[in-house]
């Protein structure tokens, strides 16, 4: 499959699920022609034929609606030639007005459909950016069975700074989940930085702590060739972080070079053994995985969570590994905090814990798509930071 599909053409589309809406603007010209020439003379109904073009412009791309403009000043013509002629001041005002008001008409869908183009491409381009950064997680994985799902903030990016990631070892399976700084596109450098460095490092490191530590090392140095690298950018002129200039962009530059600076990222990073019945824990002020038995849920709350990665210097030698009971059966519900954070109408946060204590037994696929379709429509349809969820069960 190419990485970037041909976007869509926009032009209509003459399906017959359009016939109703492609009849509209046509039933419109002639009912308007045909009572404008049996109306009595001072009643004049011609200008109203504009509004077909403008109804068409709504729904179809703008060759269609050009069409639709032009049989408009077609019927136009007929009712100056029927009633009183074409080279009355009346006529000549109307035809001049039509034909106006029709450019702008057509211009404006133009450039709406350019603009979509443009919108098609960017998906494609974060689709490709999303299919090479986070790789898809296998269905199955040593004893454990896997399911994810990704929802993005910004809807036309479909990827951002939450990430996932899975790792075989000799005797077990290692598993990422963690939550850039921020939301985005702007993201996507220390996702994709934190990600290289897990799937590089997570089978050579035999113990945890380890893995975890050689992790905020990577996320620390990369972070910092990102901060140097913006503040080049600065000085010389070009864009920064924001995509802005940097020459002269005054107090905007320099916020966006100390936000460079508090970078961090938050991840739970789990070993599950294959010949065990526990999880083993480093929770680096992520939310805490919550566990699935016996239509119980319970939060794995490390009894000494860590700092973020990017921030383990503030304190050196802090990743402990937490171990948690995970037998054959259960399901383990790992998420980023754009799901327990997303707000109702109301204001109110949703209630991850609770909902899925009274959702019924199922595999890691049907609980991941139940979280999702409950977790949208909660938020009414869209939220304000990207989310990640990956659910894992121990196979019986």
């Amino acid at each position: 499959m190419p990485l970037r599909p041909r976007p869509r053409d926009h032009r209509p589309s003459w399906r017959p699920g359009r016939h109703a809406l492609t009849a509209l603007p046509l039933a419109l010209i002639v009912v308007i022609t045909v009572v404008d020439i049996l109306a009595p003379p001072a009643i004049h109904l011609g200008p109203l034929l504009i509004v077909a073009p403008a109804i068409t412009a709504s729904f179809a791309g703008a060759r269609s609606t050009a069409l639709v403009a032009l049989l408009a000043l077609a019927a136009l013509t007929v009712i100056g030639i029927t009633r009183d002629g074409l080279t009355t001041p009346n006529h000549e005002t109307q035809l001049g007005a039509q034909v106006v008001v029709s450019v702008l008409i057509v211009g404006l869908r133009v450039l709406r459909d350019r603009h979509e183009r443009e919108l098609a491409q960017i998906r494609s381009v974060s689709e490709a950016a999303q299919r090479v950064l986070l790789r898809p997680l296998p269905d199955r994985i040593g004893q454990l069975r896997l399911a994810s799902v990704y929802l993005a903030a910004e809807a036309e990016a479909q990827v951002g700074g939450d990430l996932y990631a899975a790792a075989r070892t000799a005797g077990g399976t290692r598993l990422l989940v963690g939550d850039v700084r921020g939301k985005g596109i702007a993201s996507l450098g220390e996702a994709a930085l934190l990600l290289g460095a897990f799937r590089a490092a997570a089978h050579l490191h035999a113990d945890l702590p380890d893995l975890a530590d050689y992790l905020d090392g990577s996320v620390r140095w990369g972070l910092t060739q990102l901060g140097e690298q913006h503040r080049s950018e600065q000085r010389d002129g070009g864009p920064g972080r924001d995509g802005r200039a940097g020459a002269g962009a005054g107090d905007g530059a320099g916020e966006a070079a100390d936000d460079s600076g508090e970078s961090f990222i938050t991840a739970a990073i789990l070993d599950i053994p294959d010949d065990g019945s526990v999880i083993r824990l480093i929770d680096c002020g992520h939310p805490p995985p919550l566990l699935l038995r016996d239509g119980g849920v319970t939060a794995l709350n490390a009894r000494l969570p860590a700092p973020p990665l990017g921030l383990g210097e503030l304190a050196p030698g802090s990743y402990r590994v937490d171990e948690f009971p995970f037998l054959p059966g259960d399901l383990l519900l790992i998420y980023t905090d754009g799901v327990i954070e997303a707000r109702d109408a109301r204001r109110r946060f949703y209630p991850l814990a609770e909902r899925l204590a009274a959702w019924p037994a199922g595999p890691p696929t049907a609980l991941v798509e139940h979280v999702r379709h409950d977790l949208l429509a909660h938020a009414g349809g869209r939220l304000d930071d990207d989310a990640a969820i990956v659910a894992v069960e121990r196979l019986r």
